[in-house]
């Protein structure tokens, strides 16, 4: 009997020393595993004198049952420690102001596109959407431009294959839609276009929208009047002064290019402009009989004028970024300035 209360103090001396869950279970096997103290005491009620047996028996139950509470009630104790440890590790101050939650805007192109489309629309044009992969007859033959035409040597293209390319401008779009529809025709055509192109103002991959009117009482002067009153809406300046100068374009005659006085010096010169007060904006011109001839229009009853200009162009001048490069590499501390 004296034997056993020693045991149950040993075990529960050596228990209380013990601040980890590992040693704890080397402990458990000295005192109650197969091996252990209390086993051994149990073996060795063979040797008692048989009406001394369950008294003995009943009193290392006892025994055994003391060390077993002891070891839980060590355990609890130790997993608790952990558990508060971890706690405080982890604590939260939950009167520190909350963090504010990251939010995406509009990319510059997109909201640039967006703002294009929604002042054309607002002077009666529709929108028009075409194959990014065309064939050589849209994206060349059609327009104007056939095999032998020097104009070709102006688009650096990209071949899928003999017959396909990526479309080098969005007019392919207008002679889809031209032989779709009758006239008359207010159509812009917005989109993703590709040339071999790389440096500060170029980009293998780039944004047009292309415009078209057919109608019988179309003329250069209506072209004139609503591309001004365009730059007009799309820069918020009223008093922009515009200019158009001769140019060539094989889908066009007589074709001009528009000019429009420098946005971010307001004309006086500067490195923008390069010193000169303007700055080019689009291509522009009445649509070539040749082209009606291939989508089926009357030239003769109708008359078109045709326009293209440059996205990333636009969005530069209007939000002051001087490399196009920058559209384009995805810095968030760029892009977060047009949140």
């Amino acid at each position: 009997m004296q034997d056993l209360e020693q045991i149950q103090q040993d075990a529960n001396a050596l228990f209380q020393s013990i601040d980890n869950l590992a040693e704890l279970d080397q402990a458990k096997a000295r005192f109650l595993g197969k091996q252990g103290v209390l086993a051994a005491a149990m073996r060795t009620l063979g040797s008692v004198p048989a009406e001394e047996r369950p008294a003995l028996g009943v009193r290392i139950n006892q025994a055994k049952d003391a060390v077993e509470q002891a070891l839980r009630a060590r355990r609890e104790a130790i997993q608790a420690a952990q558990l508060e440890s971890q706690l405080r590790a982890e604590a939260l101050d939950v009167t520190l102001p909350g963090r504010g939650l990251g939010r995406g805007g509009e990319h510059p192109v997109t909201r640039t596109l967006e703002r294009i489309e929604g002042l054309f629309h607002s002077l009666g044009f529709d929108v028009a959407e075409g194959p990014e992969i065309e064939t050589d007859f849209y994206n060349f033959t059609a327009l104007n431009i056939p095999q032998d035409h020097p104009a070709r040597a102006m688009h650096d293209t990209f071949y899928v294959d003999a017959a396909h390319l990526l479309r080098t401008h969005t007019s392919p779009v207008q002679i889809r839609y031209m032989q779709a529809h009758e006239p008359p025709l207010k159509v812009i055509a917005p989109g993703r276009v590709y040339r071999c192109d790389s440096d500060v103002t170029h980009t293998p991959m780039f944004h047009q929208v292309e415009g078209l009117w057919v109608d019988e009482q179309v003329d250069f002067s209506a072209l004139k009047g609503l591309l001004a009153e365009f730059m007009q809406r799309f820069f918020e300046q009223d008093d922009l002064k515009v200019r158009f100068r001769p140019s060539f374009f094989p889908f066009t005659e007589p074709s001009a290019e528009m000019d429009i006085a420098c946005v971010i010096c307001r004309g006086a010169g500067c490195r923008v402009c390069s010193h000169t007060g303007w700055l080019e904006v689009l291509g522009c011109g009445m649509v070539h009989p040749e082209v009606f001839r291939h989508v089926g229009v009357d030239s003769e009853r109708y008359l078109g004028f045709a326009f293209g200009l440059g996205v990333e162009r636009l969005a530069m001048l209007r939000y002051g970024v001087n490399d196009l490069r920058l559209f384009f590499e995805n810095d968030l501390r760029f892009l977060a300035q047009f949140n």
